[in-house]
């Protein structure tokens, strides 16, 4: 087992709208990056299960081979800017990312 952040270059996040994020995962060589695209390592309900929410709330799992990236695309829990939004940019909602845990 190895934590993304041992294999990951970048992980961030953003917003793509006030109800959607976009998390990324930039790997740092494209051998790791093969085989977590391979294995399929980072599902909608692998995420989900750090984010402890419904797998459905992930929209989509993209990889781009050209980056050695993957993009994550989800439903923000409070829409961005309204009353109990504490991240109106969604710049701090990649944490749950950095103790996730990688069968490599």
């Amino acid at each position: 087992m190895k934590n993304l952040r041992e294999v990951a270059q970048v992980i961030r996040s953003k917003n793509s709208s006030p109800m959607k994020l976009t998390l990324d995962i930039i790997f740092k060589d494209a051998e790791v990056f093969e085989e977590v695209r391979r294995r399929d390592l980072l599902t909608p309900e692998v995420v989900a299960g750090a984010y402890r929410i419904p797998p459905e709330e992930i929209e989509k799992v993209l990889y781009f081979e050209p980056a050695r990236a993957v993009k994550i695309g989800m439903r923000r829990q409070v829409r961005s800017g309204s009353p109990g939004d504490s991240d109106v940019y969604g710049a701090q909602q990649h944490a749950p990312l950095l103790t996730l845990e990688l069968d490599l």
